[in-house]
């Protein structure tokens, strides 16, 4: 039986690597050992960065509700506190939207929050 070499396979899997390391300065773009690795860290980096996003996302909104319902006296625990009480089912993305572009309809739903 004939021996198959790997030239091929090996090829393609390198050209991926040099491809997705393109633009980086140095061997990093050249070399498939140290593209590779550096390759790696960036895609685990990638990784770690789509949850951080998510996160800052959240913490700009809590901040934006919680400057909006100071304006009506309440802080933003006793805001959502009140709102997940009286039964309001909004997600923080759109409360701090409403509260950035729409201040009667969040005005609105403190009154609800308060219970008045």
């Amino acid at each position: 039986m004939a021996r198959i070499k790997g030239a091929l396979g090996a090829k393609k899997k390198h050209k991926r690597t040099l491809k997705l390391a393109k633009g980086y300065v140095g061997a990093r773009s050249k070399q498939y050992r140290t593209a590779k690795q550096a390759v790696m860290r960036a895609m685990a980096s990638m990784f770690v960065g789509r949850k951080q996003t998510k996160r800052e996302y959240r913490r700009l909104w809590i901040t934006r509700i919680n400057a909006a319902a100071r304006q009506h006296d309440l802080s933003y625990s006793q805001f959502m506190h009140g709102l997940k009480t009286a039964g309001v089912d909004i997600n923080r993305k759109m409360l701090a939207e409403l509260a950035v572009n729409d201040a009667a309809a969040f005005s609105k739903l403190a009154k609800v929050a308060t219970g008045v």
